[in-house]
């Protein structure tokens, strides 16, 4: 799993004290973390104080990989932020889709009515039909039975 994390400090040891900021859910979604999750790095690579870093972690949470985020970070800027692309964008476009859900949710419910409709309004003209055949054919036969 990867998480943004800061470096707060380095050990006596060499190891890196590792704060954790947020952690990847999905491609493009991330959760903040709440608390001071704090992890070690015994990885040989140096990073000042303060600098951002990309953790991978393993099943066992254990820091298998960090790189500096500075270019993720900057990818984000450039795919998001040049693009005007703000908090209360992201929000009004959630309340847009869950409209246009509600909408489509009314519209194919309305559809199933009339298909209901439509189906019991075929059933009713099927029995007008076999009820005037069977008028037909007793008419038929009346007549048939007065003829000389």
């Amino acid at each position: 799993m990867q998480h943004l994390a800061k470096v707060c400090r380095t050990t006596s040891e060499g190891a890196l004290v590792l704060q954790f900021l947020a952690r990847q859910l999905e491609d493009y979604l991330w959760e903040l973390s709440i608390g001071d999750q704090e992890v070690l790095s015994t990885l040989p690579v140096v990073f000042n104080e303060g600098t951002l870093v990309l953790v991978e972690l393993d099943a066992s949470n254990q820091v298998v990989e960090l790189q500096e985020a500075t270019d993720w970070v900057l990818d984000l800027v450039s795919q998001f932020l040049t693009q005007g692309v703000t908090p209360q964008f992201f929000h009004q476009e959630v309340e847009r889709a869950e409209q246009w859900r509600q909408s489509l949710t009314l519209q194919s419910q309305e559809i199933r009515r009339r298909a209901l409709e439509t189906a019991a309004r075929r059933d009713e003209i099927q029995a007008l039909e076999k009820k005037l055949r069977l008028e037909q054919e007793e008419l038929t036969k009346q007549n048939g039975t007065q003829s000389p």
